[in-house]
């Protein structure tokens, strides 16, 4: 058998196993991931589900159409006073105050001069929807209904939302006084962040000092019926919530709700009577079908990089993904069902020490965010000086050594990320298997080529210095074509040929 064709043989061979042996490695990883739930609707014109803490839009209907949104306006409302002014201040009622208003409009009954703490009417205004108490609210803060109708449009663009405005802060009509489900979602998640709105809203009940209508003291009580455990509607795991009518607008609905570490929001716009039943399908379909998973313990491959994992390409810092982020999965899948894609280009929010951003998406579908932090040892080089760090550092002595490291922790963490990420992790390993086997035979190659080369100079010493006995039938018995047969036996067969010829000239 010709050697070079059984050593190809073998190493193809080889090759072939170990691939097949890391493919198999990785195949439980690569089922099927479940297709996202969908069995789902609701009756009113739009609403939305999206998880609170990953902001991931789970189910909508018509998010980025337009609608009236009435009282749901007062989380807005509260979220700005909370953020602005002391809840120890006092809030006088002006006439405007009290008057403008739609006659019949839910009112606490409050009259020019009366005076109430911002707390109170925090309260006032969340849990009975009283439209004089946010007017009151609006000119403490900003000295005017206008002008606080600015920093409430100012406060939505700042959360990101872009196909709403608003006019007052009580969700009157109005025709310039609109949102969408989606941007109201965006709303209510900065309201249900703040520990002081979740305090005020999640109440069910709360007493005030008389006013100019009521001589003794009086409780206003929540309008959110899922809120009450008397009511029949009372939905177990309910943060808090608000509710909103108009005849233009219709029925509207937010709540929040938490179970099992996953907290969802819910916002119905143009309900026909049916928006409790609406929230109550999305909330039930949401914990049934989703679950939250921390990325920080997840072991998703970015929380834990190999120390080679370079930025500037001049030294080797660590990273981390920013604590507390979370992604939304279907109940049956993983992360490893998850795409990611990675953004260098980060915006002006972005936290000091993020180098860069870390997208997560299910079926084209955005679960979650997280940034990738440089540790409090490292100096993250953002833009141009990054690039051009990375341009100059690529070309250094050793990069060949930190590349096949820094190319290991990528295939590790792209096989722990996606499918697509699983299938580049074994083509790499792969790659690598036939780096290393192509080097085996180059040695094999070099060592065989070395050792023809010195048989074939110690032949040529022998014929020169005209060596008689057994040694110079070697040279008369293997001429021409024999002597070219010889060369191309392996060093071993060499000297056994030689060996017989040898006994045989003896």
């Amino acid at each position: 058998m010709n050697i070079r064709f059984s050593v190809r043989c073998r190493v193809i061979g080889i090759f072939l196993i170990l691939s097949l042996l890391f493919t198999s490695l990785f195949s439980v990883t690569s089922l099927a991931a479940p297709s996202w739930p969908s069995d789902v609707s609701i009756q009113a014109e739009g609403g939305i589900l999206i998880d609170a803490d990953s902001g991931c839009v789970i189910y909508g209907k018509n998010i980025h159409e337009t609608f009236y949104p009435a009282s749901i306006t007062k989380i807005l409302t509260a979220l700005l006073v909370i953020e602005n002014c002391s809840l120890d201040d006092t809030v006088t009622f002006s006439y405007n105050a009290v008057h403008n208003v739609e006659p019949g409009s839910t009112s606490a009954g409050y009259n020019t001069g009366d005076q109430i703490s911002v707390r109170q009417a925090l309260y006032v205004m969340l849990l009975k929807s009283a439209n004089e108490v946010a007017n009151a609210l609006a000119e403490h803060c900003a000295g005017s209904i206008e002008k606080f109708a600015d920093m409430m449009n100012e406060k939505a663009a700042s959360l990101g939302c872009t196909d709403s405005h608003f006019a007052n802060p009580s969700g009157l009509n109005d025709e310039n006084h609109y949102t969408t489900p989606y941007d109201f979602a965006l709303i209510a998640r900065a309201a249900f962040e703040n520990p002081v709105f979740v305090e005020i809203d999640s109440t069910t009940y709360f007493e005030l000092p008389p006013n100019g209508t009521n001589d003794e003291s009086f409780t206003v009580y929540c309008g959110h019926k899922m809120l009450k455990k008397s009511s029949g509607l009372y939905y177990p795991g309910i943060i808090g919530g608000k509710t909103g009518y108009t005849t233009s607008a219709g029925n509207t609905l937010v709540t929040c709700a938490e179970r099992d570490g996953l907290k969802l929001i819910t916002v119905i716009l143009n309900g026909h009577q049916t928006h409790y039943d609406d929230t109550k399908a999305l909330l039930d379909f949401g914990f049934e079908n989703f679950r939250s998973l921390s990325l920080s313990e997840s072991g998703s491959g970015f929380s834990d990089p190999e120390s080679d994992f370079d930025l500037t390409g001049s030294r080797a810092p660590l990273l981390s993904l920013e604590e507390g982020r979370t992604v939304t999965l279907p109940a049956g899948a993983s992360l490893g069902d998850a795409e990611t894609e990675i953004s260098y280009d980060l915006p002006d929010s972005a936290p000091d020490g993020a180098a860069a951003l870390v997208t997560y998406t299910y079926e084209d579908r955005v679960i979650g965010t997280a940034y990738l932090m440089g540790s409090s040892e490292v100096s993250v080089m953002q833009g141009s000086a990054a690039d051009a760090a990375g341009a100059s550092g690529s070309g250094s002595e050793g990069a060949g050594t930190e590349g096949l490291g820094g190319l290991i922790a990528g295939l590790r963490a792209a096989a722990e990320q996606t499918p697509s990420g699983l299938l580049l992790a074994v083509t790499g390993i792969s790659l690598l298997i036939l780096c290393l086997v192509v080097l085996i035979v180059r040695k094999f190659r070099k060592d065989r080529d070395a050792a023809e080369r010195s048989l074939s100079q110690s032949m040529h010493r022998y014929r020169s210095e005209g060596r008689s006995g057994g040694n110079e039938g070697i040279y008369t018995d293997l001429s021409g074509s024999e002597n070219s047969y010889f060369l191309n036996q392996t060093p071993r067969s060499r000297r056994k040929i030689r060996h017989r010829i040898f006994q045989k000239k003896g």
